[in-house]
């Protein structure tokens, strides 16, 4: 059973699926292999009016006219999406969400401690490709059906969603929506805080004695990546900086204050970012100027009140971030709709 009425979902990792022989076990292997990573899970979420046998379950889920594939940040999980993934398919229940832990945390965790270009944003875009392809996610050669594919993504998660290659993909098959963004092309001072954070979760993976600093910190560190979303997701994050490898952990963040990576395709049309007032881990500001500077339409981006975790309602910010999940449920859909009808018309010349 899923979190909401007549939703359901299901667990999935790539080492069970090729162990079953599910999926290529080359294509399979390969992209565990060259993406570092020991395994990659992620949850599916769809909505019924009865519970599928297990037999069907795999028809049912190609049976759909898109996904909708959800990407969390640092130190997350596909966990912190709560309730959104089960909105959405409630509301279209011709989409399956796709909920995924990637990029070193979660179930998918690096097999050891990874070079910033192999964890930051444009790595972490190739290797959801990749994991698209691999599972064949997408309209296949000769399939009939329109298929798009909506990514859904939240800070680092967010930032990797710019680094999406548009010849890799058909006219009006993916969609991109990121949610407070961490990409700090412009912002000099967000980054020297990544990169701090970074270096000083590194120094405490080589020297021990620098752990008791690191424990006095952490819930600081916490408080204001969390603010103002539930409880749990502040557990989901003070789990994984617990759990995960320092070394992991401290790459990743010290890859996001060290990206310098303009090599972002200036493809908007299906892009939309929206972005919070009181957001202390993205600057309102800076990032406004970097969309401004990516030539980003002005309709394409939404401020709201709201914190770093907007679509997330805790207790002392559920009137605002209750709205804000009603209106990113909203645009997945009408970024969905639009795709969708684009590949049906085609595109027109002349």
């Amino acid at each position: 059973m899923g979190p909401l009425d007549d939703t359901y979902t299901a667990t999935y990792n790539m080492r069970k699926l090729l162990d079953e022989r599910l999926v290529d076990m080359t294509a399979g292997n390969g992209l565990l292999l060259d993406s570092l990573l020991d395994n990659m899970t992620w949850q599916m979420t769809w909505a019924e009016d009865y519970d599928t046998p297990d037999g069907h379950l795999p028809e049912r889920l190609d049976d759909a006219d898109g996904y909708v594939i959800f990407v969390h940040g640092w130190t997350g999980t596909y966990g912190i999406w709560e309730l959104l993934p089960a909105l959405v398919v409630q509301a279209n229940r011709r989409l399956i969400a796709i909920s995924v832990d990637h990029n070193g945390f979660g179930g998918s965790l690096f097999t050891r401690d990874p070079r910033l270009e192999e964890c930051n944003p444009p790595a972490a875009m190739r290797t959801l490709q990749r994991w698209a392809d691999v599972l064949e996610l997408r309209r296949q050669p000769g399939e009939p059906r329109i298929k798009v594919m909506n990514f859904v993504g939240h800070s680092m998660g967010g930032a990797t969603l710019f680094y999406c290659n548009p010849l890799q993909w058909r006219y009006g098959e993916v969609t991109r929506y990121a949610l407070a963004p961490a990409l700090l092309l412009v912002d000099d001072v967000k980054a020297a805080f990544y990169t701090s954070m970074g270096l000083g979760l590194s120094i405490v993976n080589r020297i021990p004695a620098f752990e008791i600093i690191y424990r006095a910190v952490k819930p600081r560190i916490l408080d204001i990546l969390c603010a103002g979303s539930t409880d749990t997701v502040k557990e989901i994050h003070r789990h994984q900086t617990d759990v995960v490898d320092r070394g992991t952990t401290g790459a990743t963040i010290l890859a996001m204050g060290q990206l310098r990576d303009w090599e972002i395709p200036r493809n908007f049309e299906l892009f939309r970012v929206m972005l919070g007032h009181r957001d202390p881990l993205v600057g309102l500001t800076p990032m406004l100027d970097l969309l401004t500077t990516l030539e980003m339409p002005v309709g394409h981006i939404r401020v709201i009140p709201g914190t770093h975790y907007m679509f997330s309602v805790g207790r002392d910010s559920a009137f605002q971030h209750a709205q804000a999940r009603e209106l990113v449920v909203e645009d997945i859909l009408a970024l969905h709709d639009t795709a969708y009808q684009m590949q049906k018309v085609g595109r027109r010349v002349g």
